[in-house]
């Protein structure tokens, strides 16, 4: 097969074609220029786009990963060459479905290619299904190493070690293991089916002769219990017709209290109709306690009656004077007080006699007695006036002391502050006396009308007692009628509770349980009864259900028949798997020293000759060793690069052998060769590029520097 042209639109490809040359074509682009795109592309348009993939938390999936951009619906178109025909195909959206709309015809006459369907186009072009493309002819450098896959294996099966096609082993093998599934696959199966039929017709039978003796030990016990709740029900009759009579007896009782009380009632209501109703005794016995309540508070409070107080006795200083007259002349002698310590002029005076002394004293020694004489008589004059002003300032300091009778100033006004305190005193005592003795007065009068108003002129005492006479009566009235209406109801009661008069027992009763005991027992054995029965009921209808024993032996027997018939299919199908299953092994261990051989080969190529050893797996993994090496290594022993060159070789030996014409795709496949290794892979390139169309996307210009 051969590509001409790829038209897309997809992801960031909008309408954009790529044309592709027969041999070796290489895409030189920068990154995010598209070339993962179009590699994803024409996967796409060989194998359609899966539309289950589901968008993970680490990757998306591809019907959204390459949504166009522009919002257009996904669409493409490949131009190629299959089978001496230049065929077009072409894929499409419908609605929600990307790429659902499928188009295969010949380029030129526009005739359809039926042969090609949207789910089979690439394994009819390429030979090989996605899966098996994706691990030979689809090389990336992202996912370079050759993983196992079970279509991949087949083709290698079968076109390596036999060279047919046809599959024929591989749907031996299916149909052989489907006929042992369908004999038994895990708990499924036609065996498991037959064993559990088995072992359910076994569990019926022994169920069946688990309840046939329950029935019979049912029956016994149902007979006991009937016979014990009848004796039961006789015990019972006989109770209630013993409670019945005592019942009669204490009714009879309760009348006759009933009918005493009603006769004790009339004759006081007799007594308490002709006098006041009780509510106005009540009233007046009331007011008249209240009286008397109030003439005793009167009596003692008039005991303790208070005299008048005394009115304080001012200080003589005080005397004759308003507080406020007090306080003025206080005042005023504290200020004056104030004056005489603080002023100091007598000092003036004694000061200048001191000098005129000085100043006489100098003019001695000057022998100025004139001026000597003068200046001394003046001293003298100033000193003597200076010691009078002094001796009367603290003569009228000591006389204001003397007044008030203490040298502290402060002392002064609290006196006066002292004898306001007991003024004010005085006057509240004075005015409490006045209002308690109105008060006294008030009440006096007031009691006195009271008085007349409750008794008038008979004794307070005498009237009391007739009104406490009174709410006597009236007290054994209201006992009376409550007594009464306590004994009717005792009496309704007991009629109302008491048992209807019953028949004798049917039979002797033996028994001695008390009502509440044998209540307790019937309710007790009518539900045993009942379980008895709700139980045999149910072994009787479940026998019902489960059948007859005969017929389920009968199928027991067929069952045993048919498992034994199974077992021995079961035994053959596997033997049959475990004989081809050693075949398919044989075949295997041929196939793989043909790739290992032919990938050695090229890896020699790659590497000048370095790595001359390589074993494949049956997994696909490889072991390789260099010249210098003695034993094989795995691929994560090497370098990068090395693993890239090993799988390289490895895929393009894979790829001749099962898609030897189908395209080889490669993109970004050389990141990690260095020049060497890499001019070596273009020379395996191009002759591979002789037999089939190579693709190589490549971000690099190594590659066409090194082919010019």
């Amino acid at each position: 097969m051969r590509i001409y042209t790829m038209t897309a639109t997809f992801g960031k490809l909008e309408h954009q074609t790529l044309v592709l040359e027969p041999g070796l074509n290489i895409i030189e682009a920068p990154n995010e220029w598209g070339k993962s795109t179009w590699c994803a592309f024409l996967v796409a348009m060989l194998y359609g786009l899966d539309t289950r993939q589901k968008t993970t938390k680490t990757a998306l999936a591809d019907k959204e990963k390459y949504a166009p951009w522009s919002g257009a619906p996904m669409a493409g178109r490949i131009d190629l060459r299959w089978n001496g025909k230049d065929i077009t195909i072409e894929r499409s959206s419908k609605g929600r479905t990307p790429m659902g709309i499928f188009r295969a015809y010949e380029t030129r006459s526009g005739l359809a290619v039926p042969e090609l369907t949207a789910s089979n186009c690439g394994q009819l072009l390429l030979g090989v299904e996605q899966s098996v493309f994706r691990r030979t002819g689809f090389i990336r450098q992202s996912d370079m190493p050759v993983t196992q896959d079970d279509a991949l294996r087949r083709r290698l099966n079968e076109l390596v070690t036999t060279g047919d096609e046809s599959g024929d082993s591989d749907r031996l093998e299916e149909e052989l293991k489907e006929l042992r599934n369908k004999c038994r696959y895990n708990r499924s199966g036609l065996l498991p089916q037959a064993e559990a039929q088995r072992k359910e017709l076994e569990d019926k039978l022994a169920e069946l002769d688990s309840m046939e003796q329950q029935c019979r030990s049912l029956k016994e016990r149902r007979g006991e219990a009937k016979a014990w709740l009848r004796a039961l029900e006789n015990h019972r009759d006989a109770l209630c017709y013993a409670a019945a009579m005592a019942d009669a007896g204490r009714v009879a009782r309760a009348k006759e209290v009933r009918d005493q009380a009603e006769e004790k009632l009339m004759r006081l209501e007799q007594i308490c109709s002709g006098q006041p109703s009780r509510e106005e005794v009540e009233r007046k016995i009331t007011a008249i306690q209240v009286y008397r309540d109030e003439v005793s508070a009167y009596q003692e409070e008039s005991a303790k009656r208070l005299t008048p107080p005394e009115p304080p006795v001012p200080p003589e200083r005080f005397r004759d004077m308003s507080f406020e007259q007090a306080e003025t002349m206080v005042r005023r002698d504290l200020e004056a007080y104030e004056q005489l310590k603080r002023r100091k002029r007598y000092r003036i005076f004694l000061i200048i006699g001191w000098i005129l002394l000085i100043f006489s004293v100098l003019a001695v020694l000057m022998k100025d007695f004139i001026i000597a004489g003068a200046a001394g008589v003046l001293g003298l004059l100033f000193l003597i006036m200076g010691a009078q002003r002094k001796q009367e300032q603290r003569r009228n300091a000591k006389q204001l002391e003397e007044k008030y009778g203490s040298p502290y100033p402060e002392a002064w006004m609290m006196q006066l502050q002292r004898y306001e305190a007991e003024k004010a005193a005085y006057d509240q005592a004075l005015l409490d006396y006045r209002i308690a003795e109105g008060d006294l007065d008030i009440r006096r009068t007031f009691l006195q009308k009271q008085r007349e108003s409750l008794f008038g002129t008979q004794n307070p005492e005498k009237v009391l007692e007739i009104w406490k006479r009174m709410s006597d009566q009236w007290q054994q009235y209201e006992t009376a009628r409550r007594e009464y209406q306590q004994s009717e109801q005792h009496w309704k009661t007991l009629r109302e509770m008491a048992t209807p008069l019953a028949t004798p027992p049917a039979m002797e009763d033996t028994l001695a349980y008390s009502p509440s005991e044998t209540q307790r027992l019937l309710t007790d054995t009518a539900v045993r009864l009942s379980h008895l029965e709700n139980r045999l009921s149910q072994y009787q209808g479940r026998m019902e259900a489960i059948g007859d024993a005969a017929a389920l032996h009968a199928q027991l027997q067929t069952v045993d028949q048919r498992i034994g018939k199974l077992e021995q299919v079961y035994r053959a199908v596997t033997l049959a798997l475990e004989t081809l299953t050693r075949a398919r092994q044989e075949l295997q261990r041929k196939f793989a020293p043909r790739i290992a051989a032919r990938a050695q080969e090229l890896m020699s190529r790659l590497t000048a000759g370095r790595y001359d050893r390589l074993t494949l797996q049956e997994d696909l993994s490889l072991l390789a060793a260099a010249r210098q090496q003695d034993t094989l290594r795995a691929l994560p022993w090497y370098s990068d690069g090395t693993m890239d060159q090993l799988y390289l070789a490895l895929r393009l030996a894979v790829a001749e052998e099962v898609t030897p014409e189908a395209p080889l795709v490669l993109d970004d496949a050389f990141v990690r060769f260095d020049d060497s290794r890499l001019e070596a892979a273009l020379e395996i390139l191009q002759e591979e590029a002789s037999s089939k169309q190579v693709i190589l996307f490549t971000c690099q210009s190594r590659e066409k520097d090194l082919l010019n």
